[in-house]
C-alpha cells in the first residue's frame, strides 16, 4: 500500500466517523445545561463539574476533527490487520453473533422485552424517595439541644458540663467542645438558652465492631434525655450553610408568620402537636419566642419627685449597677479595651438585693432603689424574629431514617385542615432543606425538555435525517432502564446528585448511539454500491446479512465507547472518606444506564434499523441511504 492511498483510507475513515464524533461531543455538552442553571448550594457544588466537563469536550471535539486525524497518519503504518487477527475481538463477535442473530429472528420478543423492562422502571422511579442532597458525613457530630429560654447563665453552664460528661463517656467519641449563648460577634445571634457541641469521632478502625454513625446519634441521643432540654443532632458545616441560606438550622423549617408573638407561638405548638410520632421527623421542637424574663425597672415619678431627683438621676444607678458604666479604656499594644464596672454577678441576679441597691439624694441621704421604682421580673418574648416585615415563629426538625421529600409531603397533609383555618394575616411557609429541593426540582423540570430538543437538533445537523436521529435519541429511555435499577438497588433517593447523574449519562447513551448509527448506515452504502438500490436486486436476507455485519464487524470501537465510560466510573463505588457518599448517587445512574444502554444499542438498535429497511424496500422499492459527508 503507498502513502497516499493510506492517507486517502485515513482520509475516508476519518469524515465517516468524524462528524457524528463532533456532534455527539456537542450532545455531551448541551446535555449539561441544566447544571449551568442550578442555584444556591447545588449550583456551587456542581458548577465546577459542569464547566470543566464543558471545557474538556469543547477542545475534544475541536481535536476530533483536527489533530486526531493527522496524528492517525503518522502513527498508522507498516502492516495493517483487520480485526479479525485480534483474538480478544474474535472472542466478542462469536458471543455477540448469535445473541443477535436470535434477536433479529425473535423481532417481538426482544421488543417485548425491552418495553417490559422499561415500563417495570418507571414505578420503581416512583417508589424512590426524594432528598435534596445526599447526606454528606462530615466525620463530625453537631449537637445543639435548646432548653427554656429563662435558663440562667449559672444554670446553662452547668448543663453544658453534664452533657459535655455524658457524651465523653461515648468510646467512639475522642474530643468534645461545647459553647453556650453567642461568640463576640454581632453575626452570631445564639440566645444563652441554646447550646452547641462539637463532638470529634475516634477513626472508624478504632470503633466497636459493627456500629456505624446512626448508631451513635441514637446512643447519645438516648443518654442525653434531661427534662427542659430538646435534643437537635447535625453536622458543623450542614449546619452553617443551611442557617445562612434559609435561617433554619435544622433539615426542615415550617415558618409560621403573624402580626402577634403569642398567637404565632400558639399556632406553632398545636402544629409541633400534629407532627409528634411522624415517621422520619427527629429533634421535633418549636423555636421559643415566648417565654423570656426580664427585669422591668419602671421610675416612679411622684416618689422621685419628693425625694428631688430626676429620672435621669435613677437611670444611671440602673445602668451603673446593673449594665456597667464604661470608666476608660486601656491600650495593650495594638489593641484597646473598654473597662466597664458593675455589681458583681451573685449581686445582680437577685431580685431583693437589686431593690437594696442605694440611690444618693441631696437631703435623704441614701435610700433603697425600691422606694423610687417599681422592680418586678415580666415575661415577654426570648427572641423577635422577623421577615418579610412581619413577626415569625418556627417549628423545627430534622429527619433521619427516612427521605426528606416524602417525610414533608406527610407532615403537610396533616397540617391541612389547620393551614385551611388559620387566622387572618397569619401563613405558613415551609423551609430549609425542602426550599432548596423544591427550586432544584423546579428548574430542573424546566429546562430538561429543552435539553432534548437540543440533543434532537443536534442529533439531526449530525445526519440531516429525522429518523435515523430518532434511532439516536431512543437510546436515552433504555439508558433510564439501568440507572433506575442502580438507584433503586443500592437504596438511594432521588436527589440533585443523582438528577446530575442521569444528566451525564443523557449524553454517553446518545454518544453510543452515534457510532451505531454510522456504521449501519456505512453498512447500506456497501450494499446498495454491491447490488443497486432496487427491491428487485435487494433481498430481505440481503438486508439482514448487512445489518448483521455493520453492527458485529465495528463491535470493537462501540464496546470501547462504553468500556471506556465504566472504567472511569465502576472504582468510585468502592471510594471511602469525605465526598464519596455524594459521588456514589451521581455514577450509580451512570453505570446502570451505560450497560442497559449500549446492550439497547448493540441488540435493539440493529433490529429496528433493519425493520426500517425492510418497510422502505417493501414501500419505495429503494432504500434510503444516508451518506456521511465532510461537515
Amino acid at each position: 500500500m503507498t502513502t497516499a492511498e493510506r492517507l486517502k483510507i485515513i482520509e475516508a475513515s476519518c469524515k465517516q466517523v468524524g462528524r457524528g464524533v463532533f456532534f455527539s461531543t456537542l450532545i455531551i455538552v448541551a446535555s449539561f445545561l441544566p447544571v449551568f442553571l442550578l442555584e444556591g448550594q447545588e449550583g456551587k457544588l456542581f458548577g465546577p463539574l459542569a464547566w470543566t466537563k464543558t471545557f474538556i469536550l469543547a477542545i475534544d471535539a475541536i481535536l476530533a476533527v483536527t489533530l486526531a486525524p493527522v496524528l492517525i497518519s503518522f502513527f498508522l503504518k507498516g502492516k495493517l490487520r483487520t480485526d479479525d487477527h485480534n483474538p480478544l475481538n474474535r472472542g466478542l463477535e462469536r458471543i455477540y453473533r448469535p445473541v443477535l442473530n436470535w434477536c433479529v429472528t425473535w423481532r417481538k420478543t426482544t421488543i417485548g422485552i425491552n418495553i417490559v423492562a422499561l415500563l417495570v422502571s418507571v414505578p420503581l422511579l416512583l417508589s424512590l424517595g426524594s432528598e435534596f442532597m445526599p447526606p454528606l458525613d462530615e466525620g463530625t457530630i453537631l449537637f445543639m439541644p435548646v432548653t427554656q429560654p429563662d435558663v440562667s447563665n449559672a444554670q446553662a453552664k452547668q448543663l453544658l458540663q453534664v452533657q459535655d460528661k455524658i457524651i465523653k463517656s461515648v468510646p467512639e467519641v475522642a474530643n468534645v467542645l461545647g459553647k453556650a449563648g453567642r461568640a463576640n460577634t454581632a453575626t452570631d445571634n445564639s440566645p444563652i438558652s441554646m447550646t452547641e457541641t462539637i463532638v470529634l469521632l475516634k477513626p472508624k478502625s478504632e470503633w466497636r465492631p459493627g456500629i456505624r454513625k446512626e448508631d451513635i446519634i441514637n446512643e447519645l441521643n438516648a443518654k442525653l434525655q434531661i427534662p427542659g432540654v430538646v435534643n437537635g443532632w447535625t453536622q458543623p458545616i450542614i449546619n452553617r450553610i443551611n442557617m445562612l441560606s434559609t435561617g433554619i438550622r435544622t433539615d426542615v423549617g415550617l415558618k409560621v408568620y403573624g402580626q402577634n408573638l403569642d398567637t404565632i407561638n400558639a399556632l406553632s405548638t398545636k402544629m409541633k402537636q400534629a407532627l409528634i410520632g411522624l415517621d422520619g421527623v427527629k429533634d421535633l421542637y418549636v423555636d421559643p419566642i415566648t417565654g423570656g424574663k426580664y427585669l422591668d425597672i419602671q421610675v416612679n415619678k411622684d416618689a422621685i419627685g419628693r425625694y428631688g431627683l430626676s429620672v435621669d438621676d435613677v437611670n444611671e444607678i440602673v445602668e451603673s449597677a446593673l449594665g456597667g458604666m464604661n470608666l476608660t479604656t486601656t491600650v495593650e499594644g495594638r489593641q484597646r479595651f473598654s473597662v466597664n464596672a458593675r455589681l458583681a454577678q451573685d449581686y445582680r441576679s437577685n431580685l431583693e438585693a437589686i431593690k437594696r441597691t442605694l440611690v444618693q439624694t441631696m437631703n435623704n441621704g441614701p435610700i433603697p432603689l425600691s422606694s423610687v421604682a417599681d422592680i418586678k421580673i415580666s415575661d415577654g418574648p426570648a427572641m423577635i424574629q422577623s421577615e418579610n416585615a412581619l413577626l415569625r415563629g418556627t417549628v423545627l426538625f430534622n429527619v433521619r431514617d427516612r427521605d426528606l421529600g416524602s417525610t414533608v409531603k406527610e407532615a403537610q397533609d396533616r397540617l391541612n385542615t389547620m393551614v385551611k383555618t388559620l387566622p387572618k394575616g397569619y401563613y405558613i411557609e415551609w423551609s430549609g432543606q425542602y426550599e432548596n429541593l423544591i427550586r432544584a426540582e423546579h428548574t430542573l423540570k424546566m429546562i430538561l425538555p429543552i435539553v432534548l430538543i437540543i440533543i434532537f437538533a443536534c442529533l439531526f445537523f449530525a445526519f440531516h435525517s429525522i429518523r435515523e436521529a430518532f434511532f439516536s435519541l431512543i437510546s436515552i429511555p433504555f439508558a433510564l432502564i439501568g440507572g433506575a435499577y442502580m438507584v433503586y438497588f443500592f437504596g438511594v433517593h432521588l436527589s440533585v446528585a443523582v438528577a446530575v447523574g442521569f444528566i451525564a449519562l443523557f449524553g454517553i447513551a446518545v454518544e453510543t448511539g452515534i457510532v451505531m448509527v454510522i456504521y449501519l448506515n456505512d453498512a447500506m452504502q456497501q450494499l446498495v454500491a454491491l447490488k443497486g438500490n432496487s427491491k428487485e436486486t435487494i433481498t430481505k436476507a440481503d438486508l439482514r446479512e448487512y445489518v448483521m455485519n455493520g453492527a458485529v464487524k465495528r463491535l470493537r470501537p462501540k464496546l470501547m465507547t462504553v468500556c471506556v465510560a465504566l472504567f472511569g466510573l465502576v472504582p468510585v463505588l468502592w471510594a471511602t472518606g469525605t465526598g464519596s457518599d455524594v459521588m456514589q448517587p451521581i455514577v450509580l445512574p451512570m453505570i446502570g444506564g451505560v450497560l442497559t444502554s449500549s446492550t439497547h444499542i448493540l441488540l435493539v438498535t440493529p433490529l429496528i434499523f433493519l425493520m426500517v429497511k425492510e418497510y422502505e424496500l417493501r414501500k419505495h422499492g429503494k432504500l434510503e441511504v444516508l451518506e456521511v459527508k465532510e461537515s
